[in-house]
C-alpha cells in the first residue's frame, strides 16, 4: 500500500504533506501494532483512515478504532468518496478536529541522559 497508495490516498497526503494543514506534521502509512494507519499526526495522537469503496467490516473497524483509542489515539474516518468529491471539507473537519484535539503527552524517555550531560558548558 506505501508504495502503491490509492487516488484518494494520494489525494489526501498532498494536502498533509509536509504540514501543510495547519502546520501539523503527518506520517503516512504509519505502523501502530498490529496495525496500519492510512495517516497519523504524532503531535495529536490522531489517525486518519480512508475506506475504501468496498470497505465493509464495520465490526472490524469497531474493535480496531477501540484497540487504538485504548493506546490513546483517535481514528476519523472519510470515505474514497468523501475524499475525491469534498476534499475541502474533507480538511476542514480534520483541520477542526485536530485543532480541538490535546497534544500527545509524550511519556518521558525510560534512560534519561544523566543530569547536566549534553548541556554546553
Amino acid at each position: 500500500m506505501h508504495r502503491n497508495p490509492t487516488e484518494p490516498e494520494k489525494r489526501l497526503w498532498r494536502s498533509l504533506s509536509n504540514s501543510q494543514l495547519g502546520g501539523f506534521k503527518f506520517r503516512r502509512q504509519t505502523t501502530i501494532d498490529p496495525f496500519i494507519a492510512d495517516f497519523l499526526c504524532p503531535a495529536k495522537a490522531v489517525i486518519v483512515e480512508i475506506d475504501g469503496d468496498t470497505h465493509q467490516d464495520i465490526g472490524r473497524d469497531q474493535r480496531r478504532d477501540a484497540y487504538l483509542g485504548s493506546l490513546g489515539y483517535r481514528v476519523i474516518r472519510f470515505t474514497n468518496a468523501d475524499v475525491m468529491g469534498n476534499i475541502d471539507g474533507v480538511l476542514e473537519v480534520l483541520l477542526s478536529s485536530l485543532q480541538a484535539a490535546p497534544d500527545r503527552r509524550w511519556r518521558p524517555h525510560p534512560n534519561p541522559s544523566p543530569e547536566g550531560e549534553g548541556l554546553g558548558r
